[in-house]
């Protein structure tokens, strides 16, 4: 998969489109490409229903692009101004030698946000209970799996050796893969996760989040020259983005499952809250934008721990930090 996403980059570097960021009678519609649709985003969700993004002139017209490549070939070519998507897809990007790198510039996730979830109940669950199993990992090179393999590392074992791991499955299609299979273990997002706990098919024993950390997770990207060409329209995409965070930090999971349901229409109310509040239990949501030196160089530890770190990338090169200060200092 890394070496797809290479292939793509390379061939898109070649040539340049033109900006889709365009003003109207005061308004700038802004496309933007999430890498998929989940409840892990929920604080960019209530930025549009709240209306923050209207209220600084924004139109935000959302795509789901159904993973990194994707995301990141959306970008690269034009299709879309800002992407939502993992920092491992910028570094990437870095790698290849672009010249038009693309830039963190707002946290939206700051730990991982899956959780592992067994077939069997376990009433004393512990890592090493893994060992020899039939497990149902991510996608090659994507931050989920690197993060999975780093947790296990943690607790003594080659993710490689010691597991029967599967990780060829699409992302689409890992939940009903390990409903219908033969699988021991899965690491799931929410609410898939407590979906398939409620169904009886599975049960959440542990959170990755947890095990690994704070890391820049999914991070607003875009491109260095469309920063340097609409640096206001940034600076007001981060504002509402950090307006939606204190709203959801300040909000209950029930409040806030109200305001995101339109995005999860297959998806309970009461589901909703559960996932939320799962997520708000463990800190996943940033509280603010800023994207720290610290959890970027956790960031290329777990990428250099699943051997999936290309090169080093420089903080100072690829994080832009200066927007997400002055808005909070604000």
């Amino acid at each position: 998969m890394k070496r797809i996403m290479y292939s793509v980059i390379l061939l898109l570097l070649v040539g340049s489109m033109t900006l889709s960021a365009c003003a109207n009678n005061d308004v700038t519609e802004i496309s933007l490409a999430e890498v998929t649709r989940s409840v892990f985003y929920t604080p960019q969700y209530v930025a549009i229903e709240k209306g923050f993004f209207e209220d600084e002139g924004l139109d935000v017209d959302l795509q789901t692009t159904w993973g990194g490549d994707k995301t990141m070939t959306a970008l690269l070519s034009d299709h879309a101004d800002i992407a939502l998507v993992g920092s491992e897809t910028s570094i990437y990007v870095y790698a290849q030698d672009a010249s038009d790198l693309v830039i963190n510039f707002a946290q939206l996730t700051q730990t991982d946000g899956t959780f592992l979830v067994a077939k069997n109940p376990h009433d004393d669950f512990t890592w090493e209970d893994t060992e020899g199993s039939k497990f149902l990992g991510q996608r090659e090179g994507g931050m989920p799996q690197m993060v999975g393999e780093y947790v296990i590392k943690q607790h003594g074992m080659d993710p490689h050796v010691d597991l029967q791991l599967d990780q060829h499955i699409d992302f689409a299609n890992i939940p009903g893969a390990f409903v219908s299979g033969d699988y021991e273990y899965v690491q799931l997002f929410e609410p898939t996760a407590s979906t398939i706990e409620a169904e009886e098919e599975g049960h959440i024993v542990a959170s990755f989040g947890e095990e690994s950390g704070k890391i820049p997770y999914t991070v607003f990207m875009t491109k260095e020259s469309f920063i340097d060409e609409n640096e206001e329209v940034v600076t007001k995409f981060t504002k509402a983005i950090y307006e939606a965070q204190q709203w959801v930090e300040k909000a209950s999971s029930e409040e806030i499952a109200e305001v995101v349901e339109p995005y999860f229409e297959d998806t309970s109310l009461e589901m909703l809250a559960s996932s939320i509040e799962r997520y708000k239990e463990q800190d996943s949501f940033a509280t603010d934008p800023l994207l720290t030196e610290e959890a970027w160089d956790n960031l290329q530890t777990i990428m250099e721990e699943a051997g999936e770190l290309p090169k080093d990338a420089p903080y100072e090169e690829l994080v832009n930090t200066d927007i997400a200060n002055e808005i909070t200092k604000n």
